[in-house]
């Protein structure tokens, strides 16, 4: 491994820890924070083999879960942070079954999430929450959720097309 892509891996895995001890801080940084954190993986999928960007993403998961005072915010990127390394996957996918699988694993991994946030640690912050705003604004909440989500997948689309274009240009 090159020096230059250590390098690159850890100055991004510091940038990405440091936007997730700011979603607490931040109003919406909870689901923000983890996206924005997400983002280096675009430029490591281009520099660095496939195997460690998921050791990046295990990295960063795991500093983002000890050192975040916002545990929704650190589980968030645990549980979605992953994602853009199994993008180009299910690029190959057929058209017709990209969207409907993209939202399937986006909705297993938030029920996972807050099934695990809720049942075993227990945050009272979130029980509260649940409790006060009723089923069918938590649906809502999940619909705008997938829409949020397929929002960030075309960012990230449009994120990578960009990086791989001006990296074609400068070669």
């Amino acid at each position: 491994m090159k020096t230059k892509q250590v390098a690159l891996g850890g100055v991004l895995a510091a940038l990405a820890v440091v936007i997730l001890l700011l979603g607490g801080i931040i109003p919406m940084g909870t689901y923000l924070a983890p996206m924005l954190a997400s983002l280096p993986l675009i430029v490591l999928l281009a520099e660095l083999p496939k195997g460690l960007c998921i050791g990046w993403y295990a990295v960063v998961a795991v500093l983002g879960a000890v050192l975040c005072p916002d545990k929704e915010t650190a589980f968030v990127f645990v549980f979605l942070g992953w994602y853009p390394i199994l993008r180009p996957a299910l690029e190959r996918l057929p058209r017709w079954l990209r969207i409907p699988v993209k939202l399937l694993i986006f909705l297993i991994a938030v029920s996972a999430l807050y099934a695990l946030l809720i049942l075993v640690f227990q945050l009272e912050a979130l029980v509260n929450e649940a409790r006060e705003t009723g089923i069918p604004m938590l649906i809502g909440l999940l619909a705008v959720g997938c829409v949020t989500f397929l929002l960030f997948d075309l960012l990230l689309f449009r994120l990578t097309n960009i990086y791989k274009y001006n990296i074609k240009r400068k070669k």
